[in-house]
């Protein structure tokens, strides 16, 4: 069965939605450099969500480098846009040709991502890595909190390079890939696609951990091409 890209709008999360409105705010000069954002209860209300979800936004617009968190303080908008931001709306990514370019894009970020964690990462790292695992084999593997896990798991192989770089672009990348996700979720059975994905991240893991970065090299790219596959979608591989 392949997945149904014109569903993408509809299963689009609320904090991705409520992120790309803060974003846009932020892109045209309606908040500028330097501006603490409402507090997250304010925001709550304005949007009429959960904090939870307002946090979720919060940690989206971090990972594209458009805000930064100072504990017990609040979130400032950066300096990001100063200096040239990347940005991709949400509403551009609606159909197969604009998420495979996505996906293209992923290769060689997240390959290399994987090599230069297993060279780099300490133990704290690798706890996270763990950590985000036991999220996507427990109970909640089959729903929207597992592809949370997911992605907090290709974050913090992102830390894992201590290439302060790595997280700010794949951050930004995963939370698109999360409605690719809940696409090829709607299109497959859910059970086989649920765990082969696991699988293809305890490999990725398991690579890290033993320092190797070859390995861990063709086990992000086994991943991807797998994720890509699963979407229907082919990417040039040289």
């Amino acid at each position: 069965m392949t997945a149904d890209f014109s569903q993408i709008r509809r299963i689009e999360h609320l904090p991705a939605r409520i992120a790309s409105h803060i974003g846009k705010e932020i892109a045209e000069g309606r908040v500028m450099a330097g501006e603490k954002l409402p507090t997250e209860h304010i925001l709550a209300k304005t949007f009429g969500v959960s904090r939870s979800v307002v946090r979720e936004a919060i940690a989206q617009l971090r990972n594209e480098g458009l805000v930064e968190t100072r504990q017990g303080v609040g979130a400032f908008v950066t300096e990001a846009l100063r200096r040239g931001s990347i940005r991709i709306e949400q509403a551009d990514l609606h159909d197969r040709e604009s998420f495979r370019s996505l996906f293209q894009l992923r290769m060689p970020l997240e390959i290399e991502a994987a090599g230069l964690a297993a060279v780099h990462h300490d133990d704290a790292d690798l706890k996270k890595l763990d950590d985000s695992l036991a999220r996507m084999t427990g109970a909640e593997k089959w729903t929207d909190q597992g592809i949370v896990a997911d992605l907090v798991f290709h974050r913090a192989l992102a830390a894992a390079t201590h290439n302060e770089y790595y997280p700010l672009f794949i951050g930004f990348i995963a939370e698109r890939i999360s409605l690719a996700i809940n696409a090829a979720r709607a299109a497959a059975v859910l059970e086989e696609i649920v765990e082969v994905t696991i699988a293809e991240h305890v490999a990725i893991r398991d690579a890290v951990a033993t320092r190797d970065p070859l390995v861990a090299r063709t086990a992000m790219r086994h991943h991807i091409m797998g994720a890509a596959g699963r979407l229907d979608l082919t990417l040039e591989v040289y």
